[in-house]
């Protein structure tokens, strides 16, 4: 009842945007049914536009915690159209900044101490500000951050500066005398309340789609709204965002192809997130990549390569990769390198699907269609009892119009995500992990044709998965996974006799036991308990029958009724309630 308000909020704003079709399918809600009738229709300026751009504005209508809901949701481009995915990826969640005094409160807060003994320098002014934070420039002291407690980086990970001929560890004169440049990140206040309230309205919205659209199995809205909520709530832990800068920092450590800031945990907590400060130009800025001389080609390439390493290199993505999060690093012409901004998604798979996933892209790669076919079925993606004949053959279908152009006119991610949608028609189940590397794919391919519009993404991307493939499945790298867990194996190494002598001993004497964990052989053996009962009921049932139609024939002297004996109808009965037994059981 408390959230009625705000559902007729929301309703009118969706029948503003003239969104009420496209929410309850043309003819399902009732609450939308009387809100068409009472609530004035769309200016024809709004009504004219398309769907993904009037939804994208109903968000931004809605509020800020509604448009971060939009750009999550951009990331599930199998539940929502694609020019609906397309319209929310552009959303950008600017929004009114917070009073300065109440960041400065909020810091000292989260850091436990004054401002002024922990920046030497606070602009007051927020440099941006979002839906979850804002952000403003700071200097550090000059003995920030190593003696105020912050882990030096080992030499190894130190990365050249932004500015070329420049040692991180050795401050100019400017900074000895201000301080390093720093960025605080703050969270703004009460959002967590303010999250939990707009996740409680989702989850009404996601019970009234539950209940009145026709295709909520497919849409699964309680479990898109569950997706949504963790990637919020992860969001509001800045530390963690702290740590996966940090992760993603040292496996570029030293690369002439990203740049990651580095996270001054002295200054950072669960509230607050201190960083360098970096300068860059954004990756959608053509004109000012033009005049600072950046080698746009070179660059696209490298954000393919990057996309590739850090998925199967590293296993460690960044699954936020949109031109915002993105600059250029414009000390650097010739060898251009990216910035990485905004680390609070961050994506990683399992190893078993990361083997999965590199095997598809090779397979597409070399067009070997039935290889895609068996990878999809033995990875577990698809059904066991999927005919990989008929795969084949979808597969084959959605793939081979896009090999009759030139290799520079295919997009990469459109491929994979028609598979992704051809695939679900045979019962694909589509991890979570796996929707958020389609979104990164997606954003990494739009930036490179952004840069480089006639980029050849497949030239590009192949060398440099096969090369880390190689590695990764190589023999030094085999070793190195056994060095790993030889010390394992020495642990178990004296309980294995003993073992092999149980077994053994248990074998001989026929007391081996086999116990089934298999989720199919429980089923199988159930269903053979079920029959075997069932049989011993119809036996029974059977046996009943026999003897009923045997004492109709001999027994003369018992008092007869409809034509039977009285003892026949006993056995009637008893056999229509053993029948009746096996139906039920069946």
């Amino acid at each position: 009842m408390r959230q009625i308000p705000r559902l007729l909020r929301i309703a009118r704003v969706l029948v503003r945007y003239r969104l009420d079709d496209l929410v309850d399918a043309g003819h399902r809600s009732r609450v939308l049914a009387i809100a068409r009738v009472v609530l004035p229709r769309s200016r024809a300026d709004i009504a004219t536009l398309p769907r993904g751009e009037r939804f994208a504005l109903a968000l931004t209508e809605l509020g800020p915690i509604f448009v971060k809901f939009g750009q999550i949701l951009s990331t599930r481009r199998d539940l929502i159209p694609a020019d609906v995915a397309d319209a929310l990826v552009k959303l950008q969640d600017q929004v009114a900044p917070f009073p300065a005094e109440v960041a400065r409160a909020a810091i000292e807060r989260a850091l436990g101490a004054p401002i002024a003994t922990r920046f030497a320098t606070f602009d007051d002014v927020p440099l941006a500000s979002a839906s979850i934070a804002q952000v403003h420039a700071a200097r550090l002291y000059p003995s920030a951050p190593h003696e105020l407690g912050a882990p030096p980086l080992p030499r190894s990970a130190h990365l050249p500066p932004l500015r070329e001929g420049r040692e991180t560890e050795r401050p100019t004169a400017a900074e000895s005398t201000l301080g390093r440049e720093v960025v605080v990140k703050i969270l703004r206040p009460d959002i967590a309340a303010r999250i939990a309230d707009d996740v409680a309205l989702l989850r009404a919205l996601a019970d009234s789609v539950q209940r009145f659209h026709p295709n909520a199995d497919k849409i699964r809205p309680h479990d898109v709204v569950s997706e949504i909520e963790t990637t919020l709530i992860n969001e509001l832990d800045l530390q963690r965002e702290g740590a996966n800068a940090s992760l993603l920092r040292r496996n570029f450590a030293g690369s002439d192809d990203l740049y990651v800031p580095e996270v001054i945990w002295s200054h950072t907590s669960e509230g607050v997130l201190t960083l360098e400060r970096v300068r860059g130009i954004p990756v959608d800025d053509l004109a000012a990549l033009d005049a600072a001389g950046i080698d746009r080609v070179a660059l696209a390439e490298k954000g393919v390569r990057l996309f590739y390493t850090q998925v199967f290199r590293d296993n460690f993505f960044h699954a936020d990769a949109h031109a915002g999060n993105i600059w250029v690093d414009p000390a650097r012409p010739q060898e251009p390198r990216f910035i990485a901004l905004d680390f609070g998604i961050m994506g990683s798979l399992p190893e078993r699907d990361q083997y999965w996933l590199a095997e598809n892209f090779l397979a597409l790669f070399n067009q070997d269609y039935a290889r895609i076919a068996e990878l999809h079925v033995r990875a577990g993606w698809m059904p066991a009892h999927a005919r990989l004949d008929e795969l084949e053959a979808a597969v084959r279908t959605v793939c081979e119009p896009y090999f009759t152009r030139p290799l520079s006119e295919i997009s990469l991610a459109e491929v994979v995500v028609k598979l992704f949608q051809m695939a679900r028609r045979h019962e694909l189940t589509l991890q979570p992990q796996l929707i958020l590397l389609q979104k990164t794919l997606l954003n990494i391919e739009g930036v490179g044709r952004l840069l480089h519009p006639q980029i050849d993404i497949w030239a590009t991307a192949k060398p440099v998965l096969e090369r880390i493939w190689r590695q990764r499945r190589g023999p030094r790298s085999v070793l190195k996974a056994l060095r790993r867990r030889l010390p394992e194996w020495l642990a178990a190494a004296p309980d294995m006799p003993q073992l092999v002598h149980d077994y053994l001993t248990q074998a001989t004497r026929g007391t081996l036991e086999l116990r089934i964990a298999s989720d199919d052989l429980k089923q199988l053996d159930l269903r053979a308990r079920r029959g075997q009962h069932v049989a011993i009921w119809l036996s029974l049932g059977v046996s009943l029958t026999v003897a009923t139609v045997l004492i109709a024939l001999l027994d003369a002297a018992s008092p007869h009724w409809a034509g039977l004996p009285a003892t026949a109808w006993f056995g009637v009965a008893a056999a229509l309630v053993a029948f009746a037994t096996a139906a039920r059981r069946a």
